[in-house]
């Protein structure tokens, strides 16, 4: 309510020409931006919530169960393995992304080399291209007569070659690599960013000291990102968890249940099943879980105060 009175008052007195008190300056602002958030991302956590205490269908009456839908959830064999394959992608959307990124930014930042800009650029593409077209393009180079499989023939490994996206032992590490492809020029960028940040004299003290490019990486780059690898790690890790669309685009929780993701649940347990509650329960689960590894992941890498 304070913030409405203040953001009331600053309009008055912007119409009257008087300058605004500091508080009522930032009410004005903030007001307005919680409303957006209350309505947008506030109000449907909750109708999500609410509807994961049902068993609905769409279109019949909501019968309610409580919390039947998180009981099935934490016991549904099916569903563990769909959250256990998200950690899995955790390491090919997170991990590797970062640790190679880091390797070319160590290999990058202290550089004098021409197309620097160039060789960045590259690794960004895949951000720019939408997550659709990507599944695609990797669906025809991962199928039996695809590229992939054309190159390993080429070079005598034609006993390599099978149908990627159909083995059941390889299909989730194939999607996982697609991942990687897609999100160490995020990365990239960032660190090679963070890096102009950090000052050359710490570079120039290293180098005085006597310290190799190992040492001078691991004492003054690495603790220079810090921030930067938050971002990386948080972003990163959220996708991974939240996947969907390169799912849906190349193996739809195929073959079997061997890329089965919890957003694939939602969907199928949604439009597929017709058990609205139930989806509703996975969602919710997922965004508790993504939460909980957010706030873990910016308490473990924020800087520390001495």
């Amino acid at each position: 309510m304070a913030g409405w009175i203040g953001a009331s008052r600053w309009l008055r007195r912007r119409r009257s020409g008087a300058p605004g008190e500091p508080h009522e300056i930032a009410y004005a602002y903030l007001v307005p931006v919680a409303a957006l958030y209350g309505l947008f991302v506030l109000s449907p956590l909750y109708q999500g919530g609410w509807m994961s205490l049902f068993h609905w269908d769409g279109i019949n009456p909501a019968t309610w169960v409580g919390l039947e839908n998180y009981r099935d959830v934490a016991s549904n064999p099916q569903l563990r393995t769909a959250f256990t394959h998200s950690l899995v992608l955790v390491v090919f959307y997170a991990v590797l992304p970062i640790a190679l990124a880091l390797v070319l930014t160590a290999m990058l930042s202290r550089a004098r080399q021409r197309g620097v800009s160039v060789f960045r650029a590259i690794f960004f593409l895949p951000q720019i291209l939408p997550v659709v077209a990507i599944g695609v393009a990797w669906r025809w180079i991962y199928a039996p007569d695809g590229p992939l499989n054309g190159v390993l023939s080429t070079i005598g490994l034609g006993g390599l070659s099978r149908g990627w996206l159909g083995d059941f032992t390889l299909a989730l590490p194939a999607v996982g690599f697609v991942g990687t492809w897609t999100t160490i020029g995020f990365c990239l960028v960032l660190f090679l960013a963070g890096v102009q940040n950090i000052p050359t004299d710490l570079y120039d003290a290293a180098q005085i000291d006597g310290a190799g490019r190992r040492q001078e990486f691991l004492a003054v780059t690495l603790p220079g990102l810090r921030n930067e690898l938050v971002v990386a790690a948080v972003v990163t890790t959220i996708a991974a968890l939240r996947g969907f669309d390169l799912i849906y685009v190349t193996t739809q929780g195929g073959p079997g249940d061997s890329t089965v993701v919890p957003s694939w649940e939602v969907y199928r347990r949604a439009f597929q099943f017709g058990d609205f509650g139930a989806a509703a329960a996975v969602g919710m689960t997922l965004a508790t879980i993504i939460f909980v590894v957010v706030v873990v992941l910016t308490r473990a890498l924020e800087p520390r105060e001495a």
